[in-house]
């Protein structure tokens, strides 16, 4: 039946593995991922993407522990919310509060895994299925529009782009997240000492925690150095391969 045969073809290409990509593309793509973190205007485009992640691991931390979600807010100056009804107290709050600023990083991570693997067409698919799960609890005309439009992308990449292209925009991907989940714990302890952040996560862990607001952001910074590295080992696979370091 061509329906089924439709569907068994579709999911053939979802669960396939794409070739290894070459060394120049590993490092290529790793370098514009590293350009985009560390150049200021760049990186306040491409930060919404961190933020839809930070948000997003608050909002899966809150539905994992039981805690009611109200909805996510994504603004225009990269900054959001995530509001949950439960206890102010106890563990949920605390791991609701732990998700976001680790969270780009570990979706990163999970991504290097599946890049690991030449899954590059099931990562970017997976992507859209995780942002259009997020776009019925968006709360506000910014983050709906950021939304489709960043999902468009990636499923339009999927879908239509060769696979050179898929595996360029994957890879670069994968590298953003790992690097640009270390800039924001950068930023947050630096606008933390200013006073401009008195409210921040970390200080919302000191008050429910006997440990003090230095203690959450040099934790958040730890776990997002440490899925940069494990994922860059991830990632540098084929290079490694390349110039023959894992004969």
């Amino acid at each position: 039946m061509p329906l089924i045969d439709g569907l068994a073809s579709l999911w053939e290409r979802l669960l396939s593995a794409q070739p290894d990509p070459p060394p120049l593309l590993v490092l290529l793509t790793a370098a514009v991922a590293l350009v985009v973190v560390a150049a200021r205007m760049p990186w306040r485009i491409a930060r919404n993407a961190i933020t839809i992640a930070h948000e997003g691991g608050h909002a899966l931390a809150a539905l994992l522990t039981g805690r009611k979600l109200r909805g996510i807010r994504l603004h225009s100056d990269t900054s959001g919310l995530t509001l949950s009804a439960g206890r102010p107290t106890g563990p949920g709050m605390i791991f609701t509060l732990l998700a976001g600023y680790v969270a780009p990083s570990l979706v990163g991570l999970a991504g290097a895994v599946l890049l690991g693997g030449n899954r590059i067409t099931l990562l970017l698919w997976i992507v859209v299925a995780l942002l259009l799960a997020m776009l019925v609890l968006i709360r506000n005309v910014f983050g709906v529009v950021s939304l489709l439009v960043t999902g468009g992308v990636v499923l339009a990449v999927s879908w239509y782009a060769p696979p050179q292209v898929q595996a360029a925009f994957a890879w670069t991907g994968v590298w953003f997240l790992l690097l640009g989940g270390v800039r924001p714990v950068v930023e947050l302890q630096r606008m933390r000492t200013r006073g401009r952040l008195p409210e921040s996560d970390a200080d919302q862990l000191a008050g429910l925690t006997p440990l003090p607001a230095v203690f959450w952001v040099a934790f958040f910074g730890l776990v997002n150095l440490g899925a940069l590295v494990v994922g860059a080992n991830l990632l540098a696979g084929p290079l490694l391969a390349g110039s023959g370091l894992l004969d």
